[in-house]
């Protein structure tokens, strides 16, 4: 059974294009909103969907507001942000506060069928040239996250990690999402390379 994604996008010839695309190429089941409150409004109507994409300037969005308000709707299932242009700020700040990821619509097709499959795997996606706007150094890490962040660093996987550590896997998936986020990084493997880059371990 294929994937649900909502896609909210108040340009139309943007929102039919990427619907079309993510519904041929990546074989998704897309259902289409142009505002906020119809994303919401499809959200009730049929149950959260498996990933939600936001555009982040459409009308009723008001910055971060309306990805904490689909957050919110959409039971623990992944929302992300779309845009056509944005600082890397706004996307530390929207991770922060719970996106999946910050999908750029000037992304390639095979790029954007990654990104929505990465997202809908439970990982979090930054567009790489975010990630090397953004630098941290250990010192930004928990105590826990750095950790979790050398057992990753020695190709454990979650359940290994859990295991080590004493911890739920869901916990550990937390970290990695929270540490990934802090350094930069698109997913676990990449957050190794950093902080192996950066002599951080």
């Amino acid at each position: 059974m294929s994937a649900r994604i909502l896609l909210a996008d108040d340009h139309a010839l943007v929102r039919e294009t990427l619907t079309m695309f993510l519904a041929t190429e990546g074989n998704f089941d897309v259902t289409s909103a142009s505002t906020l409150d119809q994303a919401l409004g499809a959200v009730r109507d049929q149950s959260p969907f498996d990933l939600a994409l936001l555009d982040y300037n459409m009308p009723g969005m008001n910055g971060l507001e309306g990805l904490h308000q689909m957050i919110s709707a959409s039971a623990g299932k992944p929302v992300a942000l779309l845009s056509g242009d944005a600082s890397a700020t706004i996307v530390d700040q929207a991770v922060a506060a719970g996106a999946a990821g910050f999908v750029s619509k000037t992304l390639g097709a095979k790029s954007m069928i990654n990104a929505v499959q990465f997202m809908l795997s439970g990982e979090v996606y930054v567009p790489f040239n975010y990630v090397q706007q953004a630098a941290t150094t250990i010192d930004g890490l928990t105590g826990r996250e750095t950790q979790v962040l050398r057992c990753l660093a020695e190709g454990m996987s979650n359940k290994e990690i859990a295991r080590q550590l004493d911890l739920q896997e869901v916990t550990i998936k937390l970290h990695v999402k929270t540490l990934s986020r802090k350094l930069g990084a698109k997913n676990r493997t990449h957050a190794a390379m950093i902080a192996r880059d950066r002599n951080l371990l």
